[in-house]
C-alpha cells in the first residue's frame, strides 16, 4: 500500500532523510520511532504529498506519486486520513461541524446527510451522539483527539491513516482509547496505518513491525522482539529509557 524506495529529503541544505526505503502492506500497521528531529513526520508529509522528495520514489497503492500531476493527487488524497499532533480541531466550530468539515466544504451532501455520517462517525468513535453541538475546548484532550480522527475518517472512505503522536500528552485511559480506535479502523475499515510516536508502550499496543529512525537514516525496521534485542547502538541509545516497561513486551505484541 505504501512504499519508500531510497527516499531522500531536505529542508533547504539541511537533510532530514538520507536513503530511506521500506513499505506497508494492505491493512498493515506500522509505527515510526526515532529522536525529535529525526525526520518521522517527514515520512507522513510525504505519504500525503505535502511535500516532494529530493530523491527516490514513494508508491502509493502501487501508483508512483513523486512525479504525480496535481490532478492524480487529487484522486489519491481523498483516500488518506491525516491526525495531527494535538488533533489541530476548529476552536470556533462544534464538534458536528468539525467532524463533517469536508463534507461541508468540498461536496454536494446535504446537511441532513451530514449530520447522518457525524452521527455514525461519533458511535463509531465510542462518543455520544449528545457531543454534536458541543465546542472542542469542553472536551477532554483524549476526546479531542478522537474526534480528530473521526474527521479523518467521515471525510473519507481511508485506504490508509497517518497519525502524528496521537496519544501525547493523554492520561492512560484516553490512551487506551486512542489505542483500541486505531485498532479498530484497521479491522474494520482494513486501513493501512503508519502511527509517528515516542510513547514506546503505546506502539506495542498497535503493532508488531516497527521503524527507528536515526538522524534521518532508517536503523532498524522490523518485529517488535528483534527491535528490542538489536544490538545497534543507536537503537539501544533510544529504547534505553523505555527498557523496563518493554521488556516483556514481545509476548503480547499483536500477530501479524
Amino acid at each position: 500500500m505504501i512504499r519508500f524506495e531510497n527516499v531522500s529529503f531536505s529542508y533547504g541544505k539541511e537533510p532530514v532523510l538520507r536513503d530511506v526505503s521500506f513499505h506497508v502492506k494492505p491493512g498493515e500497521t506500522v509505527v515510526v520511532l526515532g529522536i525529535s528531529g529525526s525526520g518521522k513526520s517527514t515520512i507522513l508529509k510525504l505519504i500525503a504529498g505535502l511535500v516532494q522528495p529530493d530523491s527516490g520514489r514513494v508508491l502509493i497503492n502501487g501508483h508512483e506519486m513523486t512525479t504525480a500531476s496535481e490532478d492524480e493527487w487529487s484522486r489519491v488524497r481523498p483516500k488518506i486520513g491525516f491526525v495531527f499532533q494535538g488533533g489541530a480541531l476548529f476552536d470556533s466550530m462544534t464538534v458536528g461541524e468539525n467532524i463533517g468539515f469536508t463534507l461541508i466544504e468540498h461536496t454536494d451532501k446535504t446537511m441532513d446527510e451530514i449530520e447522518v455520517t457525524v452521527r455514525e462517525t461519533l458511535r463509531f468513535l465510542n462518543l455520544s451522539e449528545d457531543l454534536i453541538d458541543i465546542l472542542p475546548d469542553s472536551l477532554s484532550g483524549g476526546m479531542q483527539r478522537r474526534v480528530s480522527i473521526g474527521r479523518a475518517v467521515a471525510a473519507v472512505d481511508p485506504m490508509i491513516m497517518l497519525y502524528d503522536e496521537p496519544t501525547t500528552g493523554l492520561d492512560p485511559i484516553s490512551t487506551e482509547a486512542i489505542t483500541e480506535l486505531i485498532l479498530k479502523l484497521q479491522s474494520v475499515k482494513g486501513v493501512s496505518s503508519i502511527v509517528v510516536t515516542h510513547q514506546i508502550t503505546d506502539a506495542f499496543e498497535v503493532t508488531n513491525h516497527f521503524i527507528v529512525l536515526h538522524d534521518g537514516v532508517m536503523v532498524f525496521d522490523g518485529p517488535g522482539e528483534k527491535l528490542v534485542q538489536v544490538q545497534d547502538e543507536r537503537v539501544q541509545s533510544f529504547l534505553a529509557p523505555f527498557m523496563q516497561s518493554v521488556k516483556n513486551i514481545p509476548a503480547v505484541c499483536p500477530e501479524e
